[in-house]
């Protein structure tokens, strides 16, 4: 009998915990793998890949995302095979950003070049709207895309969903992954989740190096709409190591050394994680890089492996 890929994962995951049990090799804790940036990222752009802007996800005005298919994707004629999707959330400290800025339409134009139909999403902005609007809205992207209108339109794979979020967009991404419990496949939630440079635990004030302009603590507390962190029955809700368990999907955590998120934030995300037997590639990028600025060849060769293996 085939397993369903929840099932699937689920056997992959205890096979997993026993071998490590054995043989006591595997990453534990916050264990990283630590890399040197290989120069400066370049923002690439994709002629080739077809992108179409601006689909309503949902009613809201800012409910919308651009689909970006890969060159050999014919629209009209879809390939045969469905494809794995990889959702795509822009950072922007919840305040600001766009799914169209140059270096976010990379990204998704990035993934699609690499075979994944990727869908960039915009979500309502802080002060318009506070949390949980943000994940209610990429919630509502991810149901949208298992509508079988959709699944017909874009030959899309409803079972292998990926969320690829930075910075604030990382702090979604990463909830997107936690945010409930059980099959991957299943409502709003996802297969794989990439984060990169996400604060996950907001119950209390971030500390931030200089590099950031404003009080980090306040902007959170804008996002959480609370006027103060004892107060705030938002902040543990708003934070992925909350709700982390057993049944989450497979991890990647990225994040400088030395960016003005502090580090502490990613080993707490990837320690608990691993305390609950959920698979995390973890990789710490020496310096200030921050979200997507990362990702030079290198770490983009590690997403892939990551996302083509999970997926």
């Amino acid at each position: 009998m085939t397993r369903p890929p929840f099932a699937r994962a689920a056997v992959a995951a205890l096979a997993g915990a026993a071998l490590l049990a054995l043989t006591a090799c595997g990453p534990v804790g916050s264990d990283s793998d630590r890399i040197e940036p290989t120069g400066v990222p370049q923002v690439t752009t994709f002629p080739d890949i077809p992108v179409i802007p601006d689909v309503p996800y949902g009613s809201e005005p800012e409910q919308k995302l651009d689909a970006c298919f890969p060159a050999d994707a014919d629209i009209d004629d879809p390939v045969s095979d469905p494809r794995p999707v990889v959702a795509v959330i822009h950072g922007g400290s919840w305040q600001h950003g766009d799914k169209s800025n140059l270096y976010w339409r990379s990204i998704c134009q990035w993934l699609a070049s690499e075979g994944f139909v990727s869908v960039s999403l915009n979500y309502r902005l802080v002060p318009g709207a506070v949390f949980p609007a943000q994940l209610d809205d990429v919630q509502e992207a991810i149901r949208w895309l298992r509508d079988p209108s959709q699944l017909s339109r874009y030959n899309i794979d409803p079972d292998r969903i990926a969320a690829f979020g930075g910075s604030a967009g990382g702090n979604l991404a990463a909830l997107l992954g936690t945010t409930g419990s059980g099959d991957w496949t299943r409502d709003a939630r996802v297969a794989a989740v990439v984060d990169l440079s996400g604060p996950v635990d907001l119950r209390a004030a971030i500390p931030t190096t200089d590099s950031y302009d404003r009080d980090f603590g306040e902007v959170v507390l804008e996002y959480l709409g609370c006027a103060d962190y004892d107060d705030c029955a938002a902040a543990a809700e708003a934070s992925p190591v909350t709700s982390v368990d057993e049944s989450d999907p497979p991890f990647f955590v990225a994040h400088s050394t030395e960016e003005f998120i502090p580090i502490s934030q990613a080993d707490e995300l990837v320690a608990t994680l691993r305390g609950n037997a959920v698979d995390v590639t973890y990789v710490t990028v020496e310096g200030t890089l921050h979200s997507i600025a990362m990702l030079d060849d290198d770490l983009r060769a590690r997403i892939l492996d990551f996302l083509r293996t999970t997926l």
